[in-house]
């Protein structure tokens, strides 16, 4: 989930290509129905890994590929018809890379890896301190020694480019969620409920979000609009989807049985 590019739209990766949120109205491709993972949002568009679709002539899985024109079209980047990253991460402006190879292809083995070219070429991560299954990555959008990870065992948080990592929840939270803004690390848990934390990262302050009612739910995704801070998009766990434009004092369920889902 997140701003692609400049057209203003809210993207939402699905299993049957993406959905869009533009001024208050939902928006699908007409081709290219492909089954989205590991997807990030960049100011040009997107990257994502995931599968083609049955009537595709693209290698299954897509390894990593980049759009510029919504879903339109797809440019390979690497380890196409090889790999599928589902935990992968990429800086907003930057165009960083860092990612959980799941399994050995052609050219890594199993870890963590990261590519300051824009997928050109590939450095293995000695990851130290992070534990647990890892369910979402997290880079800064220009300063790629901040890398945040979600795992079902906290929120985990390294300053020099994924090599350290320190725990910041409570010990029996699960992580859920993480993302980063250009000033601050906005990561979500579930304890007893669900939780939302903005953690600033020039202060070190961190203040609690409110959250829509969540009920036996919590965060799965997180996005801030970066062209308008008081403007943050939340997906659940459940499948329901809130938009926010006053910094969360009200949010908006964007999901009924009438959308495009």
């Amino acid at each position: 989930m997140g701003y692609a590019g400049n057209d203003g739209g809210l993207y939402f990766a699905s299993h049957t290509g993406p959905k869009i949120y533009r001024e208050e109205e939902w928006f699908a491709i007409s081709d290219n129905f492909f089954d989205y993972m590991g997807f990030n949002a960049v100011e040009e568009g997107f990257y994502t890994s995931g599968h083609p679709s049955a009537d595709s002539d693209m290698l299954n899985p897509l390894g990593i590929q980049k759009s510029t024109d919504g879903g339109k079209s797809l440019e390979h980047i690497a380890f196409e018809g090889e790999t599928d990253f589902h935990a992968m991460a990429v800086g907003y402006t930057s165009q960083d890379i860092f990612l959980l190879n799941p399994e050995e292809n052609s050219l890594l083995k199993p870890g963590f890896y990261k590519s300051n070219d824009k997928g050109e070429t590939w450095e293995a991560v000695n990851v130290n301190g992070l534990e647990g299954e890892v369910s979402g990555l997290a880079l800064h959008p220009q300063d790629s020694s901040l890398v945040a990870a979600a795992t079902s065992t906290g929120i985990y948080v390294s300053e020099d480019g994924g090599k350290n990592f320190g725990r910041v929840t409570d010990e029996t939270d699960q992580g859920t969620a993480v993302f980063y803004s250009e000033d601050s690390l906005f990561y979500a848990s579930y304890g007893t409920s669900a939780s939302l934390i903005k953690y600033t990262i020039e202060s070190k302050k961190e203040e609690v979000v409110t959250l829509p009612e969540l009920p036996q739910d919590s965060v799965a995704f997180i996005f801030q609009n970066p062209n308008n801070s008081k403007e943050i998009a939340l997906y659940t766990l459940k499948g329901k989807a809130f938009l926010t434009k006053d910094n969360a004092k009200t949010w908006l369920p964007l999901l009924n049985e009438r959308n495009v889902q």
